[in-house]
Order: C-alpha cells, then structure tokens, then sequence
C-alpha cells in the first residue's frame, strides 16, 4: 500500500479502540482546487497544441508559460512554481532543456574528441621506481 509500518500500526490502534468505521476515507481538508476536474482534463489538450499557438516563441513549455495559458484559458492565476504540481497531477513530468550553442558544430566537437584530445589528456608519468603501495 506504500505507508510505512508505524501508520498501518495507528490505524489497527484506532480500529481496536474506536471500532473499524473510524478507518474510512474521509474527505481532506485544505483549500479546494481552483481549477475544476474538468479543466483540469482539459489542460494537457491545450498545452499539446504547443508554445507557438499561445503567442510564445519556441517551442519550450516552462511554468511561467503555463500559468499565463491557466490564467487566459480558465482565468485562474497561479504561481509559476504551484504549475509544476498541477502538471504531475495530469500526469505530465517536467523537462529542462539542454543549453547549447546555436552555432555549435558537431563534426569540429568529434575531431577534436578523436584527435586532439588524446594528445593533450594528461597520463600517468612512468617512473622506474615502484610505487609504496
């Protein structure tokens, strides 16, 4: 059930002593979520139309971006560091892009791998002496 051993032992505690009906779900308590189950649905069909269909350029999601899309879609504002929960609740992880040069050149990068790193790594010096060890 992933709970750990001291839970299970509470609840068997609480069932002995008030009888297994204390052992129901119970609604949570906190604030509701503002953004209904519905949209909630609704939010993943949005964001696969892209950045681009919103106005942004690229074609990168962040969070801020996703709450501004929250925000004109169902006009509820939420904190771009709250998105990053309400993403995992429908299922979607978040990415972080790989930052590289845009004039970055591939064949010069493996050449350079290939050819002239192996001439400048540092080695081991020999020595005629065995080591202490």
């Amino acid at each position: 059930m992933g709970v750990t051993k001291g839970s299970v032992s509470r609840w068997v505690k609480r069932a002995k002593e008030e009888g297994p009906e204390v052992l129901r779900h119970r609604k949570g308590s906190g604030r509701p979520h503002r953004l209904t189950m519905e949209q909630r649905a609704e939010l993943p069909r949005l964001l696969e139309r892209g950045p681009e269909a919103y106005g942004f350029r690229g074609a990168l999601w962040t969070e801020g971006r996703i709450a501004q899309v929250i925000r004109q879609s169902f006009g509820v504002s939420y904190h771009p560091s709250h998105v990053g929960r309400i993403l995992k609740a429908c299922g979607w992880t978040l990415q972080k892009p790989v930052r590289r040069a845009t004039q970055r050149d591939e064949q010069a990068i493996r050449r350079w791998r290939e050819e002239r790193w192996p001439q400048v790594k540092k080695r081991p010096k020999q020595s005629a002496a065995p080591s202490s060890l």
